[in-house]
């Protein structure tokens, strides 16, 4: 949701009112906290989160209370579940992100429209602090929306917790088959054979959840057969030889289930989807790239790796292929790249995010990371054909979504609606970081206007050397 416009305020307070009725259907009136002093003449929403007394923490949710402002005027509230989110960010940053979803008044889960976001429960607060920009998921996300792969839907807000102001926030879908995010079909527990066996599914490569403690990086990789498989071959194509479920080694790649989740996936569906992956990367490392045809196309949606590819490497996300990615196959269909996720160090953020290098070939610079690049990606770079389909979309978005005024405009578009309603002001005045070298910085601006203009020449650097390279394939 673009609030920012002006030319939506029609549109905003019909759909306040609209807002208004849902909540007394569904929603609970809150009471409002008599001290709360709100932010006059701003159109961010808002948001109050009270967690009753409860202490946040990883796991399990804690019962909560949200109130959503627009212009002061209250246009949600109901009780909520809420619990600490990321694995490396609330280790290092104290402007932490959370997860939150909508509960009754008996504490079970209830769906409900947001602001202008479809009926669901379950939402991200995520808490931008090393990105100075505050955009640059945001960003990345309106991106891959524009060119027709869905993203979380996105909404910059405010966020007071506790009666503490916690500056701005990126309120978002989390990523879940559902029918307003991902439309892949439901997986029931009982299904174990026939056309519904097929899909669908979500697959993540990522770090495991860790402990709660904040120092338990060693639980990053703690890796279960409960909790996914190992590919059976390292990022240069060779064959394992020893057991997957050790102690984690960088040359292992391991597929996380996320749909259906670990606690419900069966038998049966493991199976399957094990050996879909097992037929693709067999297909994959077997071709020689001679003929017209090509036998991984039989297993992969090609244009959703050519989009995956194009996103992660305009932005030059170092996580890219390693980390937060996913991927989805529907009923009788095949695997498909996506969605986007996470792109905090991307922009040029970290060190490993330059503008003349290939993301894909993080390995070569980076051998002893204990997430490496798997094999897929040198393998499809290294198909003439794949490359072809690379040059011609990236052609396309070129000359359109992808054009840096189209970016730019995106980009200004968003620092208006922050600094014109004074939020911007607001959270660096509680998080005042510019100036300072954060972990994984590699530009240090002392305004917000540095860190934009940064993020905008780096962009012009990044595609003018992505066009020269794709331009030879």
């Amino acid at each position: 949701m673009r609030l920012h416009k002006s030319s939506t305020a029609l549109i905003l307070i019909c759909s306040l009112i609209i807002i208004s009725c849902k909540d007394k259907e569904g929603g609970t009136d809150i009471p409002t906290d008599p001290d709360l002093v709100l932010p006059e003449g701003s159109e961010i929403p808002y948001f109050v989160i009270s967690s009753e007394g409860n202490t946040i923490v990883d796991e399990p949710k804690v019962s909560g209370t949200l109130q959503v402002f627009v212009n002061q005027q209250s246009v949600f509230s109901n009780p909520i579940g809420i619990e600490l989110r990321g694995s490396t960010s609330r280790r290092l940053f104290p402007k932490l992100s959370y997860g939150i979803e909508f509960w009754d008044q008996n504490g079970e889960d209830i769906s409900l429209e947001i602001l202008d976001f479809g009926k669901e429960e379950d939402w991200v607060l995520h808490g931008p602090y090393s990105d100075k920009t505050l955009l640059r998921n945001v960003l990345l996300y309106d991106l891959s929306n524009d060119i027709g792969r869905w993203a979380a839907k996105t909404q910059l807000v405010e966020l007071n917790l506790n009666n503490s102001y916690r500056g701005v926030y990126a309120f978002m879908e989390k990523i879940k088959r559902d029918g307003d995010r991902l439309t892949i079909e439901p997986m029931d527990q009982t299904v174990t054979s026939g056309a519904e066996l097929t899909g669908g599914y979500i697959l993540k490569i990522d770090k495991t959840s860790g402990d709660t403690d904040n120092s338990d990086w060693p639980g990053d990789a703690l890796y279960t057969e409960n909790l996914g498989f190992r590919s059976p071959y390292s990022p240069n194509g060779n064959i394992h030889p020893f057991e997957p479920y050790g102690s984690k080694r960088g040359i292992e790649t391991y597929f996380m289930y996320e749909y259906p989740r670990a606690e419900n996936i069966n038998d049966a569906q493991k199976n399957y989807i094990q050996q879909y992956i097992s037929d693709f990367e067999e297909a994959l490392i077997q071709e020689d790239y001679s003929g017209a045809t090509r036998d991984y196309e039989n297993y992969i949606d090609v244009g959703s790796f050519v989009d995956f590819f194009i996103l992660n490497e305009l932005s030059a996300n170092p996580d890219a292929y390693r980390l937060s990615t996913y991927m989805h196959k529907y009923q009788n269909g095949k695997l498909a790249m996506g969605p986007v996720w996470d792109f905090n160090l991307a922009f040029g953020n970290d060190g490993r995010s330059a503008t003349s290098e290939w993301i894909y070939e993080f390995n070569d610079r980076n051998p002893q990371d204990l997430w490496l690049v798997h094999f897929w990606w040198d393998k499809l770079l290294g198909d003439p054909k794949f490359r072809s389909a690379v040059k011609t979309r990236w052609t396309a978005l070129r000359s359109n979504e992808l054009g840096l005024t189209a970016i730019n405009a995106k980009i200004d578009d968003w620092v208006t609606y922050l600094e014109s309603n004074g939020a911007a002001n607001r959270n660096f005045a509680q998080w005042p970081v510019f100036g300072i070298a954060l972990p994984f910085n590699s530009f240090v601006g002392n305004s917000l206007e540095e860190e934009i203009d940064y993020v905008k020449n780096w962009l012009r650097q990044r595609t003018v050397w992505m066009d020269s390279q794709i331009q030879g394939w």
